[in-house]
């Protein structure tokens, strides 16, 4: 490349260096960045060096010089710490919603955010299994899609689809296009969802937005914004069990004392507890009762139960009695 030009880059392939090479245990010498440059076809003297040292640090970057042979400069600080940075690897790991795919793509942009030294740290942590992640590529485009109805107040259309036995996405009633408000995303369970108001039933409901298909802006206006502000989004959250809505009622549950930590964890800290018979609570919230809260129930088994009200009792003790009524006898299930 040219000589002028060449020296106008030079600083920054310099400030590149630092990012992508340097830390507190692998500072770079002088001599490293003049030998780069060199590769570079850009010629460099020390003294030069020094001063884009000193250009970078007045420009803000957390540059440590080390006076002790040999010597060198690293860069200290950056926009993300790699503690941050292996958070940030957890979360997309963890997240059904994300493609493996895509979250190998994710996992490889967050580790060109530290150096290479620290970036195999957070490589080592990539164990992106085929476990139960979206197969829908498309994550993406939805959300973006969403985003831009909800920016221009618009409606959201797309078909919505269901497994079929081969394993194959199938659109619900025939591929007939959905058309609702969207109002939220929120990520609940380990999977993304959106809030919108449906206007032909009048109520809010729930999309997992790996589930759309073909999504686009529709020409007509958003609607049910008085019913979305009416809703207390945290609230919602600690009623619903896996994002499926119920009747609200307020429940009392008694549990094992050892379940406390359970209860807040689901509940909340304002959940109302109270000291019921030796090594018992009583739990009172509120809840969307729904067959996804009797399963979550039927998952601590007989360390809880449900003390009112009535009906809601009554419902779950025909919930457990219609699974029983699901197993045959010995003799009915042998071949």
């Amino acid at each position: 490349m040219p000589k002028s030009y060449g020296q106008k880059l030079k600083i920054l392939y310099l400030a590149q260096l630092l990012l992508e090479r340097s830390d507190e245990t692998h500072p770079i010498t002088t001599r490293e960045m003049i030998d780069y440059l060199d590769t570079l076809g850009i010629h460099a003297e020390r003294k030069s060096i020094y001063d884009d040292m000193r250009a970078l640090q007045d420009f803000g970057m957390d540059i440590i010089s080390i006076s002790e042979k040999p010597g060198g400069y690293y860069l200290a600080s950056r926009q993300f710490e790699l503690a941050e940075l292996k958070l940030l690897v957890d979360a997309v790991q963890a997240s059904r919603f994300i493609t493996t795919k895509k979250s190998r793509q994710l996992i490889r942009k967050l580790e060109a955010l530290t150096c290479k030294q620290e970036a195999v740290q957070l490589h080592r942590q990539v164990v992106v299994a085929e476990r139960g992640k979206s197969s829908n590529e498309q994550i993406y485009y939805n959300v973006d899609e969403i985003y831009a109805a909800m920016a221009a107040d618009r409606n959201i259309r797309f078909q919505y689809f269901e497994w079929s036995l081969q394993k194959e996405m199938v659109p619900r009633k025939n591929g007939a296009y959905y058309e609702v408000s969207p109002w939220l995303l929120t990520w609940e369970d380990e999977n993304y969802y959106l809030i919108a108001y449906d206007n032909q039933s009048d109520i809010l409901k729930y999309y997992r937005v790996d589930k759309m298909l073909h999504p686009s802006v529709s020409e007509n206006a958003r609607s049910g914004k008085a019913v979305f502000e009416a809703l207390d989004i945290a609230g919602f959250a600690k009623k619903t069990f896996g994002m499926f809505a119920g009747d609200e009622t307020t429940v009392v549950l008694e549990c094992d004392a050892s379940l406390t930590g359970v209860m807040i964890d689901r509940f909340g800290l304002n959940v109302s507890l109270r000291p019921a018979k030796e090594g018992r609570i009583r739990v009172r919230a509120s809840v969307a009762v729904s067959r996804q809260f009797f399963g979550w129930l039927t998952g601590l088994g007989n360390s809880i139960r449900i003390i009112s009200p009535a009906d809601t009792r009554t419902a779950y003790i025909n919930y457990l009695g219609s699974i029983l009524d699901g197993y045959p006898s010995d003799e009915e299930a042998s071949p």
